[in-house]
């Protein structure tokens, strides 16, 4: 007798290459991300090329605006000589000192906010923090013109209390723009920062106070360095537009608290000087990539030496 025939089982159907989906994937963000970088095109790229193109250029007569029919880098030096070059440098040191104020009152309340607060709570003081951010830029500047005018309630309640002589004279001031900048990007300080210490893993800390880790020890060892993200975004957002910041040195500052900001809007609004213009909010964009850079490098090199010692502990601790 012969022995029946044995059928091979099917062959498993073949894999289909995943090169065509993850082309399709691809496809399909570049579509998603599509108007995003058209309006980034539109409304920056353009915007700013336009700028530094005014920028090579002249005012051809006293009612005309720009003209480049002449390639000319002198409204760069016209922008860093003379009183244009104090008002940005002031502008500068106003946005570094801003930014540093808010950096120090932020960051002890962003951790009590993120780590030590009642949870339940936590959503109504984060939205306290945001209360800034419902009423208008300047309706929120002309209050404390209010506030820091001579005859204002905080000059009658000092002098009243013993401790001003006189009507105060901080309105029109570099001080009272500080001030104001302050209150008006402190909340763009807080909220990266709390978000960066809450990211912070509890299980961490609480492994760093078991090996016997003080509290200060725990921050500067393990929160500090894995909140430095964060702060360095907190860092940015405050800076970046403070630099440019218009309204605030316009309704508090005065002479002595003017920034680039206005030089800039004078340029194009009254003096009809847009290639001086130009070339000062160039010089704005270049100052600010500068600082940021530098600033992005200072946080790296405080961050290394923490990052470093916990790569050593973590491979000890492997062995």
């Amino acid at each position: 007798m012969t022995a029946p025939a044995t059928t091979a089982p099917p062959s498993p159907p073949a894999a289909r290459p995943a090169r065509g989906g993850a082309a399709r994937r691809r496809s399909l963000g570049a579509l998603l991300a599509l108007p995003t970088a058209a309006w980034i095109i539109v409304f920056f790229v353009i915007p700013v090329a336009f700028v530094l193109w005014y920028s090579f250029g002249r005012k051809p007569s006293v009612f005309g605006t720009h003209s480049n029919d002449v390639f000319t880098f002198d409204r760069y030096g016209e922008a860093l000589t003379g009183s244009n070059a104090a008002v940005l440098w002031n502008s500068v040191g106003i946005a570094l000192l801003g930014t540093l104020v808010c950096l120090i009152v932020a960051m002890p309340f962003a951790y009590w906010l993120a780590l030590k607060s009642n949870p339940s709570r936590r959503g109504l003081y984060v939205a306290l923090v945001m209360v800034p951010f419902w009423t208008n830029l300047l309706v929120r500047t002309i209050g404390w013109q209010i506030i820091l005018a001579p005859e204002g309630w905080l000059s009658k309640l000092l002098q009243g209390i013993g401790l001003s002589n006189g009507p105060l004279s901080l309105l029109n001031t570099r001080e009272a723009v500080i001030i104001g900048v302050v209150y008006n990007y402190l909340p763009m300080m807080i909220l990266p920062l709390f978000v960066a210490f809450d990211r912070v893993a509890g299980p961490l800390r609480e492994a760093s106070a078991d090996l016997g880790a003080n509290r200060v020890t725990t921050f500067l060892r393990v929160t500090l360095p894995l909140a430095w993200p964060g702060i360095l975004v907190g860092i940015l957002l405050v800076f970046i537009p403070l630099m440019g910041d218009y309204v605030t040195p316009t309704v508090l500052g005065g002479a002595q608290g003017m920034m680039i900001g206005q030089l800039v809007a004078s340029q194009f609004q009254t003096a009809q000087n847009w290639a001086l213009g130009s070339a000062m909010a160039a010089l704005v964009i270049i100052v600010v990539l500068v600082i940021a850079g530098i600033i992005w490098a200072i946080t790296r090199l405080v961050a290394l030496p923490f990052q470093r010692h916990w790569k050593l502990e973590l491979g000890e601790a492997a062995k």
